[in-house]
């Protein structure tokens, strides 16, 4: 189903209600991290100190939480901001609510995993690190820097990764 525009909706245009879910923000709170997200109340805190609201100001924290507050979880989950967040809990030190803001974007991530909807460049990362087990690939050049700083030697794989990869059916829940 498609989801109507959240501009006709605040407008008051509710042919498409059933696009809201009206238990979204109760699933949503009952994963870990989730139950402070009722306290919310607005104030933009979250935003106001975000990094990557900074450089992009069209990421809101503040924005997605009262979509999710609202019942909006079509257009969360398929939201590619959810996948922005960068986990350095600045939101969540501010937030005057305690509200666990990171953690909720941990949870939209993981729930839009669940549907099937994962972002394009969270699936190139990952296949990244199945294959080499890191983001980036080790070059000879890096390993003979480390050795000039008396580090170890990286390996260039790590078969670990593969096998929990396996184990718990990353390929499968990716697509």
């Amino acid at each position: 189903m498609a989801t109507q525009p959240l501009a006709q909706i605040i407008a008051g245009d509710n042919r498409q209600s059933a696009a809201i879910d009206h238990g979204f923000a109760l699933k949503v709170a009952s994963r870990a991290g989730g139950r402070q997200m009722l306290r919310c109340f607005a104030c933009g805190t979250c935003t106001a100190g975000c990094p990557v609201a900074e450089i992009d100001e069209r990421y809101s924290p503040r924005r997605i939480i009262r979509m999710v507050l609202m019942g909006f979880k079509d257009e969360v989950l398929h939201s590619p901001f959810i996948w922005l967040c960068a986990g350095c809990y600045t939101c969540q030190e501010r937030c005057p609510q305690g509200v666990h803001v990171a953690e909720v974007m941990r949870t939209l991530r993981n729930m839009a995993v669940e549907e099937g909807i994962v972002h394009p460049a969270f699936k190139a990362q990952a296949e990244l690190i199945r294959r080499m087990g890191r983001i980036y690939e080790i070059e000879d050049f890096d390993n003979k820097k480390r050795t000039r700083a008396g580090l170890p030697e990286l390996r260039k794989t790590l078969e670990d990764i593969k096998t929990l990869f396996e184990r718990q059916k990353v390929n499968e829940r990716l697509g």
